[in-house]
């Protein structure tokens, strides 16, 4: 009698194959297959300054015009801010994900095959309007999977799967028009990763489907949307934060726009670097001698954040002092462009110079932002800085392009950009200041601080 009931209770008991949605190896896919999502887009973001001398020469623009398909880029991405949270609220972030995912592709398509200027422009309008929003929803994603269980985590995964695809835009996509012999074998190449990120979020709809009957997952809200009325709460401490974000921000990306054309033109470092073989040989070959080419060299800073910005971010929390290190940040960023602007250095040395201000900057700017304002804002907070800094965004590589065409170097560019770090450490050292005045929160240790979403690129790419 004991024995069958004890038959019957173990049959009972519910069996959980080894792909159960609540195995780590479940979760695991799910995060690897969402942190996929915008590889393509980060891709797509900078294959135009990747081939930017090769643009240049096949249709005959300025490097204004390679600046203003960055700057339309942030247009759309200011719009989205407003919309794409809310659409995700409305229908979901699966089908608000496939839609923006649609949308990336469809705007890297029309890069690709665009006859003219004007519709190249209109490409990439398109494609910031979807892979802003794609951010989003990808936030709310890992939130829906990961919240109270490893959600900082997976914000370091995704972001660091994303800039992947940064690494191989700026140290592929110049290889690939070279040897097809076109600049649209490149675009083309932009096209299929974001084909092959539609192709990722329609497995993870699959997933999110079957874990959603099994595990009763709750659906997210689209995270970081403006509530005007929110904004006037906001104490000085975070409005320093936000401008730091929009100095720092408008030197980093608007220069790493034009920066392969820069480091080609001024230093002669080649596009691609020379190997025998097929074309995945070579691709292989240009990946290990990446700091050996202009576009390879950019990604100098991109590769730092990679490695660094996680251990970085860690060692904040365990001894604070995030205003302290937004100072320090600031300050290396100055030397570093106007070493580019006036010397002949190798742009290796100040490339790691700045590589360093961005791992410290963003590591301890955004996680600032959660403690310097009320639980109930912190959406409204990020929506309204990442707002902000894509209005820098869309200013900044237009104004470069424009110097570069006007003045014949990049010179006035790099003292530019010099003139945003020291307009961004005056407003880090008022940053140190109010939070002195405010209590020292930055400064302090506090293991219970929220758990932000990693730094804004793209959201930008950013």
């Amino acid at each position: 009698m004991n024995n069958d009931l004890n038959s019957n209770q173990i049959s009972e008991k519910p069996s959980h194959t080894w792909f159960h949605p609540s195995r780590w190896l479940y979760r695991y896919s799910v995060l690897f297959i969402v942190s996929l999502l915008t590889f393509g887009s980060y891709f797509a973001y900078d294959s135009v300054g990747a081939i930017a001398p090769t643009l240049i020469k096949a249709l005959g623009i300025g490097r204004e015009s390679i600046g203003q398909m960055y700057t339309l880029y942030s247009v759309a991405a200011i719009l989205s801010v407003f919309i794409g949270g809310m659409l995700i609220d409305r229908i979901g972030t699966r089908r608000a994900s496939l839609l923006f995912s649609l949308l990336v592709t469809v705007g890297a398509f029309i890069v690709a095959v665009a006859p003219n200027i004007w519709i190249l422009y209109f490409g990439r309008f398109i494609f910031g309007w979807g892979s802003e929003s794609l951010v989003v929803a990808q936030s709310a994603i890992f939130t829906r999977w990961f919240k109270g269980k490893e959600l900082a985590f997976a914000f370091g995964v995704g972001l660091t799967i994303s800039r992947l695809g940064t690494l191989f835009s700026f140290n592929t996509e110049a290889l690939i028009a070279e040897y097809f012999r076109h600049y649209s074998a490149a675009l083309w190449a932009a096209v299929l990763f974001c084909c092959l990120s539609l192709l990722a979020n329609a497995l993870y709809i699959m997933l999110d489907r079957r874990g959603e009957r099994e595990l009763k997952l709750q659906e997210e809200g689209g995270g970081d949307k403006i509530v005007l009325a929110d904004v006037k709460k906001f104490r000085s401490s975070y409005w320093y934060v936000t401008l730091l974000c929009l100095t720092f921000y408008s030197a980093i990306f608007p220069f790493t726009a034009l920066s392969t054309d820069f480091f080609n033109s001024k230093w002669g470092l080649p596009l691609t670097v020379g190997s025998e073989g097929g074309f995945f040989t070579q691709v292989f070959y240009n990946v290990i001698h990446m700091f050996s080419t202009a576009g390879g060299t950019t990604t100098i800073i991109i590769f730092a954040s990679m490695i660094l910005a996680p251990v970085f971010g860690q060692l904040l929390d365990r001894f604070g002092r995030r205003a302290t290190i937004m100072v320090g940040g600031s300050i290396l960023m100055v030397p570093a462009f106007l070493t580019m602007a006036f010397t002949m250095i190798p742009p290796a040395f100040p490339m790691i110079v700045l590589g360093a201000a961005f791992v410290m900057v963003p590591a301890a700017m955004w996680p600032s932002i959660p403690l310097l304002v009320e639980k109930n804002r912190i959406g409204t907070a990020f929506g309204l800085t990442t707002m902000i800094q894509n209005f820098g965004l869309a200013l900044f590589p237009w104004l470069n392009g424009l110097l570069r065409d006007a003045t014949q170097s990049y010179t006035a560019s790099m003292v530019m950009f010099s003139m945003l770090g020291i307009i961004g450490l005056v407003f880090a050292l008022l940053l140190l200041r109010a939070d002195k005045r405010e209590g020292g929160k930055l400064e302090k240790v506090d293991r219970n601080a929220p758990a932000s979403g990693g730094d804004s690129e793209v959201v930008t790419n950013n």
